[in-house]
């Protein structure tokens, strides 16, 4: 099953390797650089015409915007209230994770991701 993701992170290097595991397995990814960002794209339309995110990926501490608050608008908006949100996050602390957990997040990934992890995990909440 082929997914729209949007992946959100304020790392360059974590989107490119986000897109490049997401689109090596088949999927259409659309980045952004933090939670505002992400926002905007949702609000001024998707690239080349891509379909409302499957699944939405995100850091949690980014500038602007951090994941918590983007879940928690996430959740607040119609068209993304039951859309998937995986964390991938450095952080690991329990009451971070309850934190995005009572926000509305799926579910948690920790940084350094291993591909094939991050691709069960899809697969897992998206299924």
């Amino acid at each position: 099953m082929t997914l729209s993701v949007l992946a959100v992170d304020d790392s360059r290097t974590i989107r490119d390797m986000v897109r490049l595991t997401l689109d090596g397995a088949g999927h259409r990814t659309i980045v952004a650089e933090d939670g505002e960002h992400a926002l905007r794209i949702l609000d001024d339309g998707l690239p080349d015409g891509l379909p409302r995110p499957d699944l939405v990926i995100t850091d949690i501490n980014m500038p602007r915007l951090d994941g918590i608050g983007l879940i928690r608008a996430l959740r607040q908006r119609p068209a993304t209230r039951l859309v998937p949100i995986l964390v991938l996050s450095t952080e690991s602390a329990q009451t971070l994770k309850a934190q995005a957990r009572d926000a509305g997040a799926t579910g948690w990934i920790v940084k350094p991701f291993d591909p094939d992890r991050l691709l069960q995990a899809l697969d897992r909440v998206a299924g």
